[in-house]
């Protein structure tokens, strides 16, 4: 969640959507974000919107977050109801950050509770927490899955010291097999997230990295690049000379790489950084995302969707307490897509996805431009003889181009 927020119409103080969201929400799924914007140390790469101090005050201290968190569940349950949606049990919920796990496991399944008490769970729904390496211990990730929780995402990054350090990551290497053999003592699921192209880097430090990521047999990998953004610590270092810059063919050999080990393990490919054991153990969650479903996003500087209405929160901990306190919305802001934009993002999205974007489902332009992307490799051919367009390896690596390509002008 970027600390940017983008501009937008005025939120209503009420949250009740237009009527349009009505619209086919029988064949939507609906799930819950909870942002948890505390962070023992601010990683130099971060552009998230977290925050390091413990007192905020007027109640979005680290000590309140659950109740201000629970006090927006139930604005939100009063605004879908007072907007005509019908109920709908939540497919999934993911608690991210920030580190969700630096407030204590009772505070996170307190607020997973109040959730499933208002919405109910769908039978087999995902609940997933990030957590950092050195934020969780066997007693909070078995008092997790019992309240609930079904998977843990740990914040890997990277089993090379320095490259840790480049990233101000506070965990040492050792300490990843230990939670995730806590985390399996728990009936918890696990995947694990890298970054690669950090600077300093090496391939070898790379190839290291996913090869310890693999052996801990993880049941999904997520490997992004490293993006530079501005206004961070690293941007500066950057500029200043003091580490050196980020590199694209660096990154397009890193993620060659990453594919190739991690299927060679036996884990699937289904989004341009995102693998997984079997398809059942696909992050349910941000699959929600690329396809459109609606969700209800908690907490400062929180997105959510439904029915093509976006909002956003207030970014500050304590101006969202303060709305929510006086009984408003802390929506800073909003939009309201139409058709045009609506169809543009859904062929961005599931053009990204393993299972391909249906070609019978593209205009003119993007089905004009399929014999160029199949002759330049960048789209399998046999997949699009069945009517679906999905990247290869090389389409992956240039994924925006061809989805600039079959966009119309």
């Amino acid at each position: 969640m970027p600390s940017v927020l983008p501009l937008g119409d005025p939120a209503p103080v009420d949250g009740i959507l237009p009527p349009q969201v009505l619209a086919g929400v029988e064949h939507r799924k609906f799930g819950l974000y909870v942002h948890i914007p505390f962070c023992a140390v601010r990683c130099g790469y971060c552009d998230f919107n977290t925050y390091t101090a413990t007192e905020l005050g007027g109640g979005a201290s680290q000590d309140a977050y659950a109740s201000t968190a629970i006090s927006e569940l139930d604005f939100a349950a009063s605004a879908l109801e007072s907007s005509l949606l019908p109920a709908r049990p939540l497919s999934t919920v993911f608690f991210g950050g920030g580190t969700p796990t630096l407030l204590p496991a009772e505070d996170l399944a307190r607020i997973l509770r109040a959730a499933v008490g208002m919405w109910g769970l769908e039978p087999g729904a995902e609940v997933t927490t990030e957590a950092n390496p050195d934020s969780v211990t066997p007693e909070s990730l078995k008092l997790l899955a019992d309240a609930g929780f079904t998977r843990v995402s740990f914040g890997m990054q990277s089993a090379v010291p320095h490259v840790l350090k480049v990233l101000d990551r506070t965990h040492t290497p050792s300490r990843v097999p230990l939670v995730v053999q806590w985390a399996r003592d728990a009936g918890l699921a696990v995947s694990l997230d890298l970054i690669y192209g950090t600077p300093g880097e090496s391939m070898e430090d790379w190839r290291l990295s996913l090869e310890t990521a693999l052996s801990y047999v993880p049941d999904h990998i997520s490997a992004y690049a490293l993006i530079v953004e501005d206004g961070t610590k690293l941007a500066a270092q950057i500029r200043r000379g003091e580490v050196p810059g980020i590199d694209d063919d660096d990154h397009a050999a890193k993620y060659e790489l990453a594919d190739e080990l991690i299927s060679a393990a036996g884990m699937g490919w289904y989004e341009v950084s995102n693998w997984a054991r079997s398809p059942e153990q696909a992050c349910r969650h941000n699959l929600a995302y690329w396809r459109g479903d609606d969700w209800w996003g908690v907490g400062p500087g929180a997105h959510s969707h439904v029915g093509g209405v976006r909002w956003w929160n207030v970014k500050h901990p304590t101006a969202y307490a303060s709305r929510l306190g006086a009984g408003s919305s802390p929506a800073a802001g909003r939009e309201t897509l139409d058709t045009e934009t609506r169809e543009v993002e859904r062929i961005m999205l599931e053009a990204r996805l393993g299972t391909g974007l249906a070609v019978d489902a593209m205009d003119a332009v993007g089905r004009h431009a399929m014999a160029g992307l199949i002759a330049d490799g960048l789209v399998d051919p046999i997949q699009a003889f069945k009517g679906r367009l999905v990247l290869t390896l090389k389409g992956r690596l240039l994924a925006d181009a061809v989805v600039r390509r079959i966009l119309p002008d």
